[in-house]
């Protein structure tokens, strides 16, 4: 037998960390002239992008940040969130992009559980992170983005973001992780509780999905890219780092609306932009006066809560091309995709966009994927009909959540990743999901725990017992739908619960409609949620 190891071990020619970090300097090194970012006037090159993030590396390092410290951002789509991408894991610390839509109780949470040692944030966010920043009741370094694109707000920190960049090293020497298994990124998600978990991304699976993103979507070299997705859901999918790569342009984003859609479309020769099913139907349900001509063909990367058919063939119909991908916050974004297969050209639009609604297969950077009991690990027949839960496994999978041992074992129970979502195998071999076990509503591409609305429903005076489920919703994907019994000799109005719930909730977890009335129970006393979410479709079918 051939001794194929004696010598031939590990070594620095032969073996470097994986890690995205590399995409950046290599297309400033191949393409430093080419346009690397566009804000409104503002454009950016290669080199100029590699210098400023460089510059953001040394500034954040000469105040003493580095290995194994947070830096959190609360940016909307600008190219201080896509510097952050590169500039906080090249000073060898973590990414956490924070959620704009969240409150400050919630983003207090996230500071501190995250031990944040810096926060970069844009001024229009003061009015909920400077509440935050009170909660949390410790100090720690707020640097201010004075965008000029920002509607009001006020600068809360010591020192405007520029400034902080003028103070960096264009020439920082920084170095790739040592381990790619070493901590690039946080993201938190809801899960099935109140308080957001904390997910770890590695420099490994962020290179892998960046690269995953290209092979799964046949991008080409210097594609024009829109930020119509959030650069802080799952790290935008991995595109921040995908786009690089190919030395392409990131066209920043900071509302997204039909309009500003189609203008940038038309004005910058979009070629890619990801986005929730709300993103398709604002494009479908924009005014004549907001469209422009379609530079040429539009790739869409969909995802979130399975996109109805119809709003899958609505949007090809106006010439966007549409790729359905799945995933969740724990596997980077997107790990399935449903691949398109040319014998289902000739399917009429009904039935070749009912295909294209089905999540698919594993994307080729994902090891696993399965439907299988979830007390056995056995696989559901592919029959289109036995539901299961959907697993994966694999090098796009989360390091596992912070600080929370006990959620990473169950969730890494028998050497998957359980989702918690159902769904059916078909006898192809796509996966299509049916449910959530969870409860979980993602609206927007947002996902809300029940359990919070809840928690905050019950707080009302009037209110005895409460459920919230999702109801479909022709733009949001799902919304809340709340439950209610009332006490006895108490009254409350839909509009007084809705308005009790937006003074302490965000206002997109906040329930769009309240049903009154008793709650289907159990022998034993559980809520039956199957039979309100029934409930809560038949309301919006009743109304169409």
């Amino acid at each position: 037998m051939t001794d194929f190891e004696t010598g031939l071990g590990k070594n620095a020619a032969n073996h470097v960390a994986l890690s995205p970090l590399g995409f950046l300097e290599r297309a400033a090194a191949v393409f430093p002239d080419r346009v690397s970012v566009i804000h409104g006037a503002l454009r950016f090159t290669w080199s100029e992008s590699y210098a400023r993030c460089r510059r953001l590396a040394s500034a954040l390092s000469r105040r003493g940040i580095g290995a194994g410290d947070t830096v959190a951002v609360m940016a909307p789509n600008i190219p201080a969130l896509f510097e952050a991408h590169f500039g906080v894991p090249m000073a060898g610390a973590v990414l956490n992009a924070l959620n704009t839509r969240l409150d400050a109780e919630a983003l207090a949470f996230i500071l501190d559980h995250g031990e944040a040692k810096a926060l970069i944030t844009d001024r229009e966010y003061s009015d909920v992170i400077g509440p935050a920043l009170a909660r949390l009741g410790r100090e720690i370094l707020v640097i201010d983005i004075d965008d000029s694109e920002a509607r009001g707000g006020r600068l809360l920190g010591a020192i405007e973001y520029e400034a902080l960049l003028a103070e960096g090293d264009p020439d920082f020497d920084w170095r790739g992780p040592d381990d790619e298994w070493t901590a690039i990124a946080l993201n938190y998600t809801s899960g099935t509780t109140g308080n957001p978990k904390g997910v770890v991304y590695h420099h490994r699976g962020a290179y892998l999905n960046a690269l995953g993103n290209v092979l799964t979507w046949a991008m080409p070299r210097h594609p024009v890219y829109l930020w119509t997705l959030p650069m802080f859901h799952c790290n935008g999918w991995c595109f921040p780092w995908t786009v690089t790569a190919l030395a392409g342009t990131h066209v920043c984003l900071r509302r997204v609306e039909a309009g500003r859609i189609y203008a940038a479309l038309a004005d910058h020769g979009v070629t890619h932009l990801c986005g929730a099913p709300i993103v398709l139907g604002m494009i479908i349900g924009a005014r004549e006066d907001e469209r422009r001509p379609l530079p040429g063909a539009v790739e869409i990367m969909t995802a979130a809560a399975p996109p109805p058919p119809a709003v899958l063939a609505g949007i090809e119909r106006q010439g966007f091309r549409v790729t359905h991908v799945y995933g969740l916050t724990e596997v980077y974004g997107p790990a399935t995709v449903c691949e398109w297969h040319d014998a289902w050209n000739a399917l009429d639009d009904d039935s070749r966009a009912e295909r294209k609604s089905r999540q698919g297969v594993r994307y080729l950077v994902q090891e696993g994927l399965m439907v299988a009991n979830p007390l056995s690990l056995e696989p559901v027949p592919a029959d289109g009909q036995t539901m299961g839960e959907v697993f994966f496994r694999g090098n796009i999978t989360m390091k596992g959540y912070l600080k929370n041992p006990i959620a990473t074992a169950e969730a890494f129970a028998g050497g998957w990743f359980h989702t918690g979502d159902l769904g059916v195998v078909h006898p192809d071999g796509y996966i299509q999901l049916k449910d959530r076990s969870k409860d979980i509503i993602i609206s927007g591409g947002e996902n809300i725990s029940t359990i919070e609305v809840e928690s905050v429903i019950y707080r009302h005076p009037a209110v005895q017992e409460a459920a919230v489920v999702a109801r479909p919703d022709e733009k949001w994907g799902e919304t809340p739908c709340a439950f209610v019994t009332l006490r006895p000799g108490a009254s409350a109005t839909e509009d007084e619960i809705i308005a009790f719930c937006r003074e302490r909730l965000a206002r997109f977890k906040c329930p769009r409609a309240v049903v009154f009335g008793e709650l289907p129970k159990t022998s034993t006393g559980k809520i039956q949620k199957f039979a309100l979410r029934a409930q809560a479709r038949a309301l919006v079918n009743a109304k169409a």
